[in-house]
């Protein structure tokens, strides 16, 4: 009998560990100001071996989308809802409307906090940017650790230096990079000290929690201005875009089209900027080499990843989701300044344990002054330049418009999926063009967790899920037609079904079928009144309940509670 209720109950317990061990752990990476097309599995020459190999065995969606912009994105990432929902219609500052706080509300919660109560262990590294208190003192109610994350390396705030960036912080505490007693290498470099971080967590993870399923949220820097690339991986690059921007853009389009990634008859959008023109065209060259370098170098740190979970015996029961934030980046950083006239240690130098804030720096720890302007050499740490509107078009290759805009250059993003365990291996390498948004990420980790969404936390009333679990999608099953929106400063769209009504701030709808028109080339709305109509009503009744209303509300001043406390 004793032995009968012994084998019972040995029995119900590896039942009990078999059943914990079969939630998948979740990584959710996503990369900074990329466009469509640089990726090598979406088309692009930039030398990405390790999202390539996660693309060929898993899914690919070519018609996925973000929200325009690194914060909103963020907002809308985390919490599965639209970004307005969230706090954070624009950026880190208070407009003075609900939709428009520049902070995460309690009104949300984010993927970390729903999966917690399901068993899972929470980790973030990266830039975070979701709230505009970004100082060492002061509150920290939307930081990582108080929204779901058990542990956290990365930045508070959006951009800065990848040398030493500024409101790095570990957990809970701001700290400098170079008084750091956990994590000196040789040359410290952000995208890599993400990617070591993530594998340090994963490490630490196994050796104590093995028993738990983990989320892991990777949001990389790379490739967001400023230019700084490591220059062994910069001369991977070199002489590689002295062929210019057109050619760059047609070679992109034709491996897309190759690829089933836009179809054979595609077209291309204008090209921006004429190569032949262009004065100083080593500067310029140079500024692609070194974009190209950065998303190279995430690509390693992503390899280093893969093959940590592949030792560990994770690979097969671990989702990895990569996506970007926004399309390509046309803003003009640092590019029409005035260079110093010296680089000359001019500036009193900062201690090596002085915790930094500033997004773009005046000068180097050494005392430099950072170089920006016309034919500064991007890559090193005393610069600070992005790579301009016209390679922006290239990243974006062939859609329009780009970074800040909801045509389809500042919303597309590639969307890579693997997971051996849960995507059939009939899928893997396919390309599905299910359209998906951010919203559905929190509803896919729910479904694959088996987690709950509250409809109360803390005893606050949580706001419903907006979106759809991409699951079927990612097996090969089509769920059917559904409309998906967006705002950001005024721009806005609606997309059913192939149709997608989208308008810049102040202009008139235009509508084009995205079946025979990604380029958005051809409008239609003079010839679809109705359609028209129809849809920018629904798009109406939509802003009203997702607190977007009233448009145009990003532009008013902030309130004296923004200014206080700061503008990431």
């Amino acid at each position: 009998m004793r032995s009968r209720l012994f084998i019972s109950l040995a029995s119900f317990l590896l039942a009990a560990v078999s059943l914990q061990a079969a939630a998948p752990n979740i990584i959710l990476i996503m990369s900074d100001d990329m466009g469509f097309s640089d990726l090598g599995c979406y088309g692009g020459e930039i030398q990405t071996p390790n999202l390539d190999r996660l693309a060929k065995g898993g899914v690919r969606l070519s018609q996925f989308y973000n929200t325009g912009r690194c914060c909103p994105t963020r907002a809308s990432l985390l919490t599965g809802l639209y970004p307005h929902q969230a706090g954070i219609g624009h950026m880190m500052e208070d407009r003075g409307h609900d939709g428009y706080r520049g902070d995460l509300n309690n009104r949300c919660v984010t993927i970390a906090e729903v999966l917690k109560p399901a068993g899972y262990r929470t980790y973030a590294v990266g830039k975070w940017h979701v709230t505009k208190h970004a100082f060492p003192e002061g509150p920290k109610l939307n930081w990582p650790l108080h929204r779901g994350f058990d542990r956290f390396y990365g930045t508070i705030t959006g951009a800065g230096s990848f040398y030493d960036p500024g409101t790095l912080t570990r957990d809970d505490r701001m700290i400098s990079p170079f008084a750091d007693p956990e994590y000196q290498p040789k040359q410290y470099y952000y995208t890599d000290a993400i990617s070591d971080h993530a594998v340090r967590f994963i490490d630490e993870h196994t050796s104590a929690q093995r028993d738990k399923p983990f989320f892991l949220y990777m949001a990389y820097t790379a490739a967001h201005w400023p230019m700084h690339a490591l220059e062994e991986d910069v001369a991977k690059y070199k002489g590689k875009y002295d062929v210019g921007y057109e050619s760059v853009r047609q070679s992109r389009l034709l491996r897309m089209q190759q690829m089933g990634l836009i179809a054979k008859n595609a077209e291309l959008s204008p090209t921006k900027g004429d190569w032949t023109q262009v004065d100083n065209k080593e500067w310029e060259t140079r500024c692609m080499e070194v974009f190209a370098a950065m998303i190279d170098r995430m690509d390693q740190g992503i390899g280093r990843v893969v093959s940590t979970l592949e030792k560990k015996g994770l690979l097969q029961n671990t989702l990895i989701l990569f996506l970007q934030d926004n399309g390509g980046c046309q803003e003009a950083i640092g590019r029409q300044a005035k260079p110093p006239a010296s680089n000359e240690k001019t500036f009193p130098v900062i201690a090596q344990d002085a915790i930094r804030l500033d997004v773009i720096p005046k000068q180097t720890r050494d005392g430099r002054p950072v170089k920006q302007g016309l034919g500064t050499m991007p890559g090193g740490p005393n610069d600070y330049i992005a790579y301009g509107e016209a390679w922006a078009n290239v990243s974006n290759t062939p859609h329009r418009e780009y970074k800040h805009f909801v045509h389809e250059g500042g919303i597309s993003t590639p969307l890579i999926a693997h997971w051996p365990a849960g995507i059939p291996a009939a899928q893997n390498g396919k390309i599905t063009p299910q359209p998906g948004h951010l919203i559905d990420l929190m509803a896919t980790c729910v479904a694959i967790a088996g987690a709950k969404y509250p409809a109360d936390f803390n005893g606050q009333a949580i706001q419903p899920m907006e979106g759809i679990s991409l699951m079927p999608a990612f097996q090969g099953r089509s769920e059917g037609t559904r409309s998906i929106f967006w705002e950001h400063e005024g721009n806005r769209a609606h997309r059913l079904g192939p149709w997608k009504l989208v308008a810049k701030e102040n202009k008139p709808w235009e509508l084009y079928n995205m079946d025979q028109d990604r380029a958005e080339l051809h409008d239609l709305s003079a010839a679809e009144p109705e359609r028209v109509k129809a849809m920018a009503a629904a798009w109406e009744t939509w802003a009203a309940r997702a607190q977007v209303l009233p448009v145009g509300a990003w532009k008013k001043p902030a309130s004296p509670l923004g200014r206080k406390n700061g503008k990431d």
